[in-house]
């Protein structure tokens, strides 16, 4: 079965890059989670992804244990570019064409991010891999993700995660956590499920941008996914 999405939005989580590791980037799992993408890519999907950096470093983190809160978010974007230029050149060693934006000015490093040429990327056949999270200190990833998505006019945002959906407790510390296969977006703000924070959540209800939750070990791998197999939660309005 093909997908019937076009146009995606992969958010990568940092501590997903980990793998089994604490923190850092593990090569294997980083090739494993690069070869998804490419074969989603050779599929003919144009995929666009935001990645994190809490395997590197963590803003909120920092800003408790006293740095302050502006100076850590920044030190956080840095940490999400070198996952970016990470995963970039692993989706490149696959086979497939792939460009990392900044959405921080770092010419050396990587174009700076627009829509437009993060769009004419995409119809070109490029993975554009996106670093930096919004540019601006209080706004984390998922909400980067979120409004990247509707910025580039995404069908889908997927978000790869340790965990294979939205579920109604920590699966890890809960048991008998219930795993969601569909769930609004305002139940999942009033209930308070953190699997992406209120923010992300509340403008992907505005602009009705639905949100696949999986993980990125799923054996039907993102091609899986994407045709409506493996284990995952949508969040948005009924389908």
């Amino acid at each position: 079965m093909a997908s019937s999405y076009k146009r995606i939005l992969l958010k990568v989580s940092g501590e997903a890059l980990a793998g089994d590791n604490s923190f850092g980037i593990e090569p294997p799992f980083l090739q494993a989670v690069a070869k998804q993408i490419a074969d989603a890519a050779r599929s003919g999907i144009q995929v666009a992804i935001v990645v994190g950096g809490g395997n590197i470093f963590r803003g909120m983190a920092g800003a408790a244990d006293g740095t302050d809160r502006v100076t850590a978010d920044l030190m956080g974007m840095l940490g999400t570019m070198i996952n970016a230029l990470a995963l970039s050149n692993a989706i490149s060693r696959q086979g497939v064409k792939s460009k990392p934006f900044s959405a921080a000015t770092m010419p050396s490093v990587a174009d700076t991010f627009t829509a437009r040429d993060a769009k004419q990327a995409l119809e070109e056949g490029f993975v554009v891999v996106l670093g930096g999270g919004t540019g601006n200190p209080f706004f984390t990833t998922d909400t980067a993700a979120t409004l990247r998505a509707i910025e580039l006019e995404c069908d889908v945002v997927l978000k790869g995660t340790k965990v294979d959906g939205v579920y109604s407790d920590d699966p890890k510390k809960n048991p008998d956590a219930v795993r969601y296969s569909q769930i609004g977006y305002d139940e999942v703000i009033a209930r308070n499920l953190k699997v992406m924070d209120t923010a992300a959540f509340a403008l992907a209800r505005d602009s009705h941008m639905p949100i696949i939750v999986y993980a990125l070990d799923e054996p039907a791998g993102l091609s899986g996914i994407l045709e409506g197999k493996g284990l995952s939660t949508r969040v948005g309005d009924p389908a």
